[in-house]
């Protein structure tokens, strides 16, 4: 018998709480009409039954809204409705366009763009997966029907888009690409019941042949290079789209929700995935991230603006804020000059020598620091980093990368010290006065007698020894000859991807046995010799780095805007990925702790006791 007693209720809520778990927060979009927002009930009675809590998003493009709905949810469900104004796809409409919702369009395009750059997980339906489309560089079909022939999307009209069944009946049929996520959604989903017996949700034959309802004359013509198209219908519509860069981004054209139990495996998928989004930014609340390389400085003669989402640079104070991570060593890069050049004619200030562009570098890098300090802070040492990240400021530690900035000076090693750079790159691409270089021509078989003495100065003022881009005999010299752990600031493996920039199994070794620690990078030649690398690669490098060294001599250096960034792992903005990776793959907090940054502020703990 139903209880009309509130007291009852009440207890009920209570019982049990707050040992319950907290579920995701599942935005959903709010339909738009009449003056009233609106939503069909199957969308959030789907997510309760997935395990998630839904709250509706109304349609406000205030920035303060988007960005503190934001913050507040763990995933984003673009919900079904009107068709979508031509002209945010650059197109004038078509006689077939029917009605348009200005009042949805710009907010759901703003913040399907705002929830991508935050890594957030969404899940786009009928109007939703368009939405994505459009928001995301891809385009809309702005009405099916009156396509002519064959056609990007399809023939136009061979099957039927729009039922006049009742919504929770399937009346056609999907093939899912069986190397997808939503492939792999339904299988999981059909071990275990209820999936009804040739209804929404049954896989049949070995393509994965999906049934599914349809209410749609609109769909994506054209899904972008941040999608793939994973499912259509046999007249060539496309019926799905997920993202092609790791990300838990899907978009169906049909509406899951009308569809019962059939439905409900995406909507589980989607809590599944606000859940690892959830944890990946717990553990980076407690846990200090940090890039270990970062060639940004190199743009400064571009005017860049790191207190923007600047669209020139990899690593910015939003990228870095939307990807979760706290500090960055930004390098001071100095090009190699080849026999017959000048150091003047490589860069582009107007500076006499190496010494004074890279002190013209680290002037920049504290004007951006001190121009933004409720944001960001420079950091010495470990300990400054840990003091930035307690009161919620990102960090900048200085580096160099080629020890020409020197320029043949001993006592500029102190000075370096004094402006606080962590650790000297020995060389670059070709030999310098310290070392021959992994692209040089062995000027001096390994590290020269003046690189022995900057050594031994580097240790006695704390200064860490990096050989990413040293040969093999100078990386050998350097181990034998410091007196203190040595760093490779952004290195990949040599036994993954046969490039002398990368280290070899014994070196890797020898490293690790002398206390030292290798930074993973994210440059594509790096990772793979052919073709194109992508965050799996630099997981699999990572793996190798540990299976050869163990999991105290590893970490991550991006070399961001130096030619790093892969597919997964573009920009700063996509650090919180990683994680993901990682805690998908069951590594502990500890050890994630280790990767991000522990290790290599070990080394420099130990080096700076000077």
């Amino acid at each position: 018998m139903k209880s009309f007693s509130l007291q009852n209720h009440i207890d009920a809520v209570y019982s049990g709480y707050p040992a319950a778990s907290r579920q995701p927060v599942i935005g959903i979009t709010g339909n738009y009409e009449d003056l009233t927002c609106k939503l069909g009930k199957g969308y959030y009675q789907s997510v309760i039954r997935a395990g998630g809590t839904p709250v509706i998003i109304p349609p406000s493009a205030d920035k303060a809204v988007l960005m503190n709905t934001l913050d507040h949810i763990d995933a984003l469900i673009l919900s079904g409705g009107g068709d979508i104004n031509p002209l945010y796809c650059g197109e004038e409409p078509v006689p077939g366009l029917r009605g348009i919702n200005s009042e949805r369009d710009l907010p759901e395009l703003l913040i399907t763009r705002l929830a991508y750059n935050r890594q957030m997980p969404m899940l786009g339906i009928c109007r939703g997966i368009q939405t994505l489309a459009v928001a995301l560089g891809g385009k809309v079909c702005q009405d099916i029907s009156s396509t002519p022939g064959p056609s990007p999307i399809g023939r136009g009209g061979s099957v039927k888009h729009s039922q006049d069944a009742d919504r929770s009946e399937p009346t056609h049929s999907v093939t899912i690409a069986e190397d997808s996520t939503l492939y792999n959604i339904y299988i999981e989903a059909l071990k275990t019941p209820p999936l009804r017996e040739g209804a929404g949700g049954r896989l049949e034959g070995d393509g994965g042949r999906l049934l599914v309802n349809s209410f749609h004359h609109q769909a994506v013509s054209e899904p972008g290079e941040r999608f793939r198209v994973v499912a259509t219908v046999t007249d060539g519509i496309i019926e799905v789209i997920e993202s092609s860069e790791f990300k838990s981004i899907l978009g169906v054209q049909w509406h899951p929700e009308c569809l019962g139990d059939d439905g409900l495996p995406l909507f589980e998928w989607l809590v599944a995935e606000a859940n690892a989004y959830r944890h990946a930014h717990e553990v980076h609340n407690r846990v200090l991230t940090l890039d270990t390389h970062c060639d940004t400085p190199m743009f400064f003669p571009q005017g860049i603006h790191f207190e923007q989402r600047d669209p020139r640079i990899l690593v910015d104070l939003h990228k870095m804020t939307e990807g979760r991570q706290d500090a960055t060593i930004m390098v001071a890069y100095l090009p190699q000059p080849k026999m017959g050049e000048t150091f003047s004619s490589k860069v582009d200030f107007d500076v006499q020598g190496p010494t004074e562009y890279a002190d013209l570098i680290f002037d920049k890098i504290e004007e951006i620091v001190n121009a933004n300090a409720d944001y960001i802070a420079l950091a010495r040492t470990p300990g400054d980093l840990y003091e930035n990240k307690r009161h919620g400021r990102k960090s900048i530690m200085l580096g160099i990368e080629n020890g020409l900035a020197l320029g043949g000076e001993l006592k500029n090693v102190e000075h370096f010290a004094d402006r606080g750079v962590v650790y000297i790159t020995l060389c670059h691409n070709g030999d310098n006065d310290l070392c021959d270089s992994c692209r040089g021509c062995n000027t001096h078989d390994g590290v020269s007698r003046f690189g022995e003495q900057v050594i031994r100065e580097m240790n006695r003022l704390g200064l860490m020894v990096d050989l990413s881009h040293a040969g093999d005999k100078s990386f050998y010299d350097a181990l034998d000859i410091s007196q203190t752990p040595i760093v490779c600031s952004h290195s990949s493996c040599r036994a993954l991807c046969d490039h002398p920039r990368n280290l070899t199994d014994d070196q890797m070794q020898r490293l690790a046995a002398a206390g030292g620690v290798m930074q993973i990078t994210l440059y594509n030649g790096f990772l793979v010799k052919d073709g194109e690398a992508t965050v799996l690669g630099a997981i699999a490098h990572l793996e190798h780095a540990i299976r050869i060294m163990g999991i105290d001599h590893v970490g991550l250096g991006t070399d961001f805007d130096g030619d790093g960034g892969i597919r997964g792992l573009r920009d700063s903005s996509e650090l919180i990925n990683f994680t993901r990776q990682l805690l998908a793959r069951r590594y502990s907090e500890r050890d994630i702790q280790k990767i991000w940054g522990g290790n290599f502020l070990r080394v420099m703990t130990q080096v700076q006791k000077k």
